[in-house]
């Protein structure tokens, strides 16, 4: 068959057509065409962005009322925020009471243990939850018992804390002597050891408990009741005065004296050696001279602090309740210090005024 070459119109319309089809791929309806995926995915990748910036935004103006612990992947996991709860003495309007020290406890009582002399009285009839004060009850019934002090006491379960949840290095099984656990009790307040104490009394601790309750009547705590040896429960209450009285028979006993103004003390459980120190700072410090003393706290008493110390050539008995913060009550017993010591100078000046 025979072929026929193009002539010079039939080029001219094929090339006419490749013409066309060009100018139809680069027109602007083409191109928004081919443009329109990559569009979509910068929208959608925008939209996740800004997802996910809102979720910081969310959680920050959340924050006002609940506080973050911690986050996943998923969701933030979060835990209300719960205010402390208030003190007894908080309660009872006893932190209005003004005094001329401007303490921060709201229950404060100091005596000359000489003369009987009170130089600060602030809501000293009150009755509060005392906390681990309890423990120089516990601890003097223990050493004027007669018992042996050497013989091995054992942790077990019934000395777990259940009222408040608190933590011991003492776990169950550990086995002390009886006098090393009564100087961990007094000198850095361990409630293991001070329910061991109580438990394994003769007689068991309800014995043990009436006869702190006893004891207290005997020496004139006429506003004091326990329940337990620890200090735990709330319901082991007293007042400054009874408190004071307290101090006063316990700091005739040596044992008393020595195990409470420890600045540590340490003891063998197994193949460890735990270090234990004095839960009051004072003890450690060279300017104080502290002849018997004891700390205490749980939420419902606030911080407390009793002690029998040396201060310009006087023995004084200071009981301090419901102290509103860590370290105030070591600071009200300065306060009182350098109130106390203030007090020859000014002696002095007024004999000299009067005599001019």
């Amino acid at each position: 068959m025979h072929h026929r070459r193009p002539t010079a119109v039939n080029r001219l319309f094929q090339i006419f057509g490749l013409f066309v089809v060009s100018v139809a791929l680069l027109s602007p309806s083409a191109q928004a065409s081919e443009r329109k995926k990559p569009v979509a995915k910068k929208h959608q990748a925008q939209t996740v962005s800004a997802q996910r910036a809102a979720v910081p935004r969310k959680a920050a103006s959340a924050g006002k009322a609940v506080r973050a612990t911690a986050r996943t992947a998923k969701a933030p996991v979060r835990v209300a925020y719960e205010p402390a709860k208030p003190t007894f003495g908080q309660m009872a309007g006893l932190h209005q009471v003004a005094d001329p020290l401007d303490l921060k406890s709201s229950v404060a009582f100091v005596i000359d243990q000489d003369t009987n002399e009170v130089l600060v009285s602030k809501n000293d009839h009150a009755v509060l939850p005392i906390a681990s004060l309890t423990k120089l009850m516990t601890g003097l019934l223990i050493t004027q018992a007669g018992l042996p002090m050497d013989e091995p006491l054992t942790i077990t379960q019934d000395d777990v804390d259940t009222e408040k949840g608190s933590r011991s290095r003492l776990s169950v099984g550990t086995t002390l002597t009886r006098g090393e656990m009564l100087h961990l009790a007094l000198m850095s307040s361990e409630n293991r050891a001070a329910h061991a104490l109580g438990r394994t009394y003769p007689g068991g601790l309800d014995a043990f408990v009436a006869l702190m309750n006893s004891k207290a009547r005997s020496i004139g705590m006429i506003d004091t009741k326990y329940v337990e040896p620890t200090g735990l429960s709330s319901r082991n209450q007293s007042s400054a005065r009874d408190l004071a009285r307290l101090v006063n028979v316990a700091h005739g006993d040596p044992v008393m004296r020595e195990f409470s103004t420890s600045p540590g003390y340490e003891v063998a459980v197994g193949q460890k050696t735990l270090q234990y120190n004095n839960t009051n700072g004072l003890v450690k410090n060279p300017e104080w001279t502290i002849g018997l003393q004891k700390t205490g706290y749980i939420s419902e008493a606030g911080r407390c602090l009793v002690m029998q110390t040396h201060i310009a050539g006087r023995k004084l008995i200071m009981v301090f309740l419901d102290s509103a913060g860590k370290f105030s009550r070591l600071g009200d017993a300065q306060r009182v210090r350098h109130w106390v010591e203030s007090l020859p100078a000014l002696g002095a000046k007024l004999q000299a005024a009067r005599a001019g």
